[in-house]
């Protein structure tokens, strides 16, 4: 623990007593031992705490966390403690194949982390070939999305027979199958417009109206939207049928306004709009051979999650996605929410670092997204050049509207997540322009370094006892 850390824990330490008297009632025992661990800060100086005292502030701050949450609410006696956590699947009829999987997490916290690779759906097998050819060695999950553009588009519902026959192939050679949805709203049709659609649709909004329209049961909006699910339920039908399990990671991000299904808090809002999709895929499909992973991302405010969290009666496994720093808050967030279900980073920019596997040992898997596995991507062609540079044109052209709409008046949250996006690629293109970027072969080596870490489990390797 370094000494930044311990001035941070001793900062949230003091700021909660302080607090106490305006918050929900708190343990007998709990001012005691922050009062005591404040105490052992200041002695320590910059040595560092001792395995004990780490321990105690862990669990301490985990209480901490839950007592946040019993404070929105302090009038309200503190709910009965759940049932003790057996891994048993939120769905009682999952098949035997999707409860040996989710066994597999559950009796992998501490002991290792499954490697993970998202391929983009017309891709298909791309990202995690080229693990393979740098480091001999396959991640041990395969990941990719049901798309939502037209054409040969790397995002195009084109030849989602092919995504489904990939992951076949790649589930009877070892690997974990992993799946999500970057779906379009459900006012627009399939397929949509390959640049257009990502801002036009996938990241725009519902208006207030609309999203009342879409938990109306029978209303024609969320008729619209189960014909949706319907969709990707006849592909993970398949998938049943083949005797494969899937961790299925619907509305993922769900607590941010970046994609139109998130960022509504509350009874009537993206929770319940989650617990739809299970409700439908489970009850309507009869789909048993899903492991549903709720997922969530950062960075976001202390507490923030909870506002999204459907019920543990609704996922198997708790997991957030990051690209920035993994730093300890969110890992011992997703450990409270889970209480003792399996946790995992859902999406991450690179492979966490051996330092953070070691500070935060209870995470089961992690997956990096298309392109963002380490190994340096090949030379685009002139056409892919051109593609990207037009997909890019209307991005800007789109702001630039939005920008002018909004006029003087404060950007919308989702503005400025758009803004953000757009310079991402600005500043990727520019930095392309340049001729910069790192050495291919150190980014070779980092990546069989990273392979080479035992911890790291790949396709094929025992699961560590």
């Amino acid at each position: 623990m370094t000494k930044s850390a311990i001035a941070r824990i001793a900062a949230i330490l003091c700021a909660a007593a302080n607090v106490f008297a305006q918050a929900a009632a708190p343990p007998a025992s709990l001012p005691q031992r922050i009062d005591a661990i404040q105490q052992q800060l200041q002695q320590l100086g910059s040595d560092t705490p001792s395995p004990e005292l780490q321990q105690q502030i862990r669990q301490t701050t985990i209480e901490l966390m839950m007592l946040g949450r019993a404070g929105r609410g302090a009038a309200s006696p503190r709910p009965a403690a759940p049932a003790p956590y057996h891994c048993e699947p939120v769905n009682p009829n999952a098949t035997p194949e999707a409860r040996a999987l989710l066994k597999k997490l559950c009796d992998l916290g501490g002991k290792g982390i499954l490697t993970g690779q998202h391929n983009y759906p017309n891709e298909r097998n791309l990202d995690t070939n080229r693990i393979f050819e740098i480091t001999g060695k396959y991640p041990a999950i395969w990941g990719s999305d049901f798309g939502f553009t037209s054409d040969e588009d790397k995002d195009a519902i084109t030849h989602r027979d092919l995504m489904i026959a990939e992951a076949k192939k790649q589930a009877a050679a070892g690997s974990v199958i992993y799946l999500c949805w970057h779906m379009l709203r459900p006012t627009e049709d399939e397929p949509g417009k390959p640049g257009a659609s990502w801002s036009g649709s996938v990241q725009a909004r519902l208006t207030d109206d609309q999203w009342l329209e879409l938990i109306a049961s029978d209303s024609p909006l969320h008729q619209r939207w189960e014909k949706y699910m319907d969709t990707a339920a006849v592909y993970l039908k398949q998938l049943q049928d083949a005797h494969i399990p899937v961790l299925w990671r619907p509305m993922h991000e769900n607590n941010g306004t970046f994609f139109w299904w998130g960022g509504r808090p509350g009874p009537y809002g993206t929770a319940m709009l989650y617990r739809e999709v299970y409700n439908r895929m489970v009850n309507v499909h009869h789909l048993n051979n899903l492991i549903w992973v709720w997922n969530q991302n950062g960075p976001a405010p202390g507490g923030e999650f909870y506002n999204f969290f459907p019920g543990r009666n609704y996922c198997d496994v708790v997991s957030y996605d990051n690209y920035r720093t993994l730093d300890e808050r969110y890992y011992y967030e997703m450990l409270t929410i889970a209480d003792g279900k399996p946790i995992a980073l859902g999406e991450v920019g690179s492979i966490p670092s051996p330092e953070v596997l070691k500070a935060q040992p209870k995470w089961t898997f992690y997956m990096t997204w298309a392109g963002m596995s380490g190994a340096p991507p090949e030379p685009p062609t002139p056409e892919a050049i051109r593609a990207e540079r037009r997909q890019l044109a209307d991005q800007l052209q789109q702001l630039r509207q939005q920008l002018q709409q909004a006029g003087t008046a404060p950007p919308s949250p989702e503005l400025v997540e758009q803004a953000r996006g757009v310079a991402m690629e600005l500043g990727g293109l520019a930095g392309r322009a340049g001729g910069r970027g790192p050495d291919p072969e150190a980014a070779r080596q980092a990546l069989r370094d990273a392979y080479g870490n035992p911890y790291l489990i790949k396709r094929g390797d025992p699961l560590p006892k």
